[in-house]
């Protein structure tokens, strides 16, 4: 494989969903479930989105061997990245892309260190999680490889999708 190729990547949204309070006569009730996020990362410099479920628990292969720090001099010319969690919801119609919200990472693994404030990645994924979209702060660029991700994803899902979100994106559909 050339430099240039990418790997075939086939991963699929989490849309799994089920009463985590089954047999369970309350246990679990008031629990936030995490089964329906998806993490997408975005790789700005070679506009390119990927899914890593290893995100979930800061283990994807973008974080993996790096020491993450809030001081962005720590990570100085190292590769700027979006991690975007997605949340998928079922309506009558079907799945949608119901939150999506993006949050700042650069990882330079020269230095193995990266920069992230892990609050900002907590609170993204709760927005996400309450179907908020939060992208206003990204590029146009990756709003686009954004955009494309998804639709070439799953394009009945990006066509039951909000207004709000493709409009969001500078997306068209």
């Amino acid at each position: 494989m050339t430099n240039n190729e990418k790997p075939k990547q086939k991963m699929t949204f989490t849309i799994i969903k089920n009463n985590p309070t089954d047999g369970h006569k309350g246990f679990g009730i008031g629990a936030i479930s995490l089964e329906n996020v998806t993490p997408v990362f975005i790789d700005i410099e070679e506009k390119h989105a990927f899914i890593d479920m290893g995100a979930m628990h800061a283990k994807s292969e973008v974080e993996k061997g790096i020491k993450f720090t809030t001081n962005r001099e720590d990570s100085a010319g190292g590769k700027p990245y979006w991690l975007v969690w997605v949340t998928v919801e079922i309506k009558e119609d079907g799945p949608y892309y119901a939150g999506v919200a993006a949050c700042e990472m650069v990882v330079n693994r020269e230095k193995r260190r990266g920069y992230k404030i892990l609050a900002d990645h907590v609170n993204k994924m709760d927005k996400s999680l309450k179907r908020r979209i939060v992208v206003d702060h990204m590029d146009a660029e990756s709003k686009k490889v954004l955009a494309e991700f998804l639709q070439n994803h799953d394009q009945g899902m990006w066509e039951r999708s909000s207004r709000e979100l493709k409009e969001a994106l500078a997306a068209q559909g």
